[in-house]
């Protein structure tokens, strides 16, 4: 399996911070904030790793990453976004490079506490499809929420007035191949952007989703709270612990 982290966008909700630099590379506690997706992939055994990025400090990365050994690998991959077009487009950028693999796509904006390691396992025995990581959260309407039939999603709503679930989608996602197909089908929203959720409910519809809880704490860093949040849960207890 191969990994994906999406790190493109303008960082307009980190303003002026974002001005002078990429949002992913501002610091989370002690680390730039890039290197938790990047741990978070690594630690559960995916090595072949692209970065998207975008913007006027894109090659701030490869000064900061170089090819990841630091990290342990003997090489990282990156592609460049022009514009925002959203998390779907920005994925749509790395059909060549998953070759037809399957593929785990992590926001580089999104921090947890223990390992994926799990999941990645149990994606890499399902015949097909696709599966999210879900977490509870007090203030579900602020990300896309699940909508169950007993043990089963059956459609994801985007940023809900009444939530249907306690459950927010987290940013960490697998697919198959059928992923690029799926994307080039899709209307831009209202919001100019290809949507994910459009992807997910693509695999729902077709019974093709499955999900998974994650364990310890999770996070978001888009936002002047979310990013004071993540750094205080980093400093107390770690990210992407076994």
């Amino acid at each position: 399996m191969k990994g994906v982290i999406l790190a493109g966008g303008t960082g307009s909700r980190l303003f002026p911070l974002t001005k002078i630099t990429n949002k992913h590379l501002l610091p989370v506690y002690d680390k730039p904030m890039i290197f938790y997706p990047l741990e978070c992939l690594v630690r559960a055994g995916i090595q072949d790793i692209l970065i998207v990025t975008g913007g006027r400090h894109a090659g701030d990365f490869l000064k900061l990453l170089g090819n990841g050994r630091e990290f342990g690998l003997k090489h990282i991959n990156y592609t460049y976004q022009e514009g925002e077009g959203g998390i779907a487009e920005a994925l749509s950028l790395a059909e060549y490079f998953a070759a037809g693999e399957r593929i785990c796509v992590v926001l580089g904006d999104n921090l947890i506490e223990k390992s994926i390691g799990r999941a990645v396992r149990d994606f890499e025995q399902q015949p097909s499809g696709a599966k999210i990581l879900l977490k509870k959260v007090p203030d579900p309407e602020r990300f896309g929420v699940p909508v169950f039939e007993r043990d089963r999603i059956v459609r994801i709503e985007e940023k809900p007035q009444v939530p249907k679930s306690p459950y927010a989608v987290t940013g960490i996602y697998f697919y198959d191949s059928q992923v690029f197909e799926i994307i080039k089908t899709l209307e831009p929203s209202e919001r100019g952007e290809l949507e994910i959720t459009d992807v997910n409910n693509w695999y729902i519809a077709r019974g093709e989703m499955t999900w998974h809880e994650l364990e310890g704490w999770w996070t978001d860093a888009g936002t002047f709270n979310s990013l004071l949040k993540a750094s205080n849960l980093v400093a107390k207890t770690g990210a992407n612990n076994p």
